[in-house]
């Protein structure tokens, strides 16, 4: 994909935001001091292990959570302090793609009705018999037989279950959507369906995405810059070519070299094992969260959290000891 990240003034841009939890043994730090910006029409994807904190980021941006601290500007504006009548408005140019398919969507609700929902509430349109025509041109957006209207989610495969929620999302005419591992409950045949869908629909509707996902090759297919988390901290972000052409973080390059080649030429491939146990989220020890798992750990790695250095050609990454591992990694 093209870059996009041209305009002066992003879409979505996040300061210091933080998300913490209140649990038994003390605060879990779900998402800490997240600094990013996405611009209109481009896409930002998420990428790390189970737990990292990639979709409470999601949700914190949207405000369907809501933040410990920090700013959340849309279009240059401060969203945090915006109240629920605000919000209300706020939201028909935000949407969320959920990760499963049947879970996210009303079981007692038939397909048109689903699609139409968010319109009724809204009162997007003046008559229900607009919104449902409007429900049945987005069924025709998003591939979906207009013979299916009146089915009920479990008559339906995955793949259709997440063009419904595709359709949804889209019903408002959002900006923004935040794409929360919208593919991985799906078989990989449909995948690729709904990832040329979504990525069409950016094309056609000047759609700015956040595509949420733990799976590397889905991302770099999708995405036009990537962010890595560790333990609810960016770790390295940088336009996609940059980060698979050039990774610094030893945990990004781990990440990388576990992404399977179908090729036999590979077979010989060296992955990169991450050995050690992930450190606790729940107020964490300054220093590098990834230290206790990295081969280069030092003493100097515990000391204070790592900040992200520009590397140049926007490659930021938090890593004290970078300099020196370019050369030995």
């Amino acid at each position: 994909m093209d870059t996009k990240l041209n305009n002066d003034i992003p879409l979505i841009e996040t300061k210091n935001l933080k998300k913490y939890f209140k649990v038994s043994s003390g605060w879990l730090h779900a998402v800490d001091n997240i600094n990013l910006k996405v611009y209109s029409g481009s896409t930002i994807g998420v990428v790390g292990e189970s737990g990292c904190g990639k979709s409470t980021l999601g949700r914190t941006i949207l405000r369907l959570i809501e933040p410990t601290s920090g700013d959340i500007l849309y279009n240059g504006e401060n969203i945090v302090n915006y109240r629920k009548k605000q919000m209300r408005e706020m939201r028909r140019r935000m949407q969320i793609i959920f990760q499963d398919p049947y879970s996210s969507i009303n079981p007692r609700m038939s397909v048109a009705e689903i699609i139409a929902e968010p319109m009724l509430v809204n009162k997007s349109l003046p008559s229900k018999e607009a919104i449902y025509n409007r429900a049945a041109r987005l069924m025709d957006t998003v591939g979906l037989a207009r013979r299916l209207s009146n089915a009920y989610p479990h008559e339906l495969d995955g793949g259709r279950r997440q063009r419904i929620g595709v359709a949804r999302a889209l019903s408002l005419q959002p900006e923004f959507i935040v794409c929360d591992e919208p593919v991985s409950a799906l078989d990989v045949s449909i995948q690729a369906q709904i990832l040329n869908l979504l990525m069409d629909l950016q094309e056609e509707m000047n759609l700015t995405y956040m595509f949420v996902t733990h799976d590397l090759s889905v991302v770099k297919h999708i995405s036009d810059e990537i962010m890595v988390m560790y333990l609810g901290q960016c770790i390295e972000k940088a336009n996609t070519e940059e980060l698979f052409t050039n990774p610094l973080h030893p945990y990004t390059r781990a990440l990388l070299s576990s992404i399977p080649v179908p090729t036999i030429e590979m077979r010989h491939k060296e992955i990169k094992v991450i050995r050690g146990e992930v450190a606790s989220p729940i107020d964490p020890l300054p220093g590098c969260r990834f230290a206790a798992r990295c081969d280069y750990f030092t003493e100097e790695c515990s000391i204070e959290d790592p900040e992200l250095r520009d590397m140049g050609e926007e490659h930021y990454v938090a890593c004290i000891k970078v300099s020196e591992l370019e050369e030995v990694i």
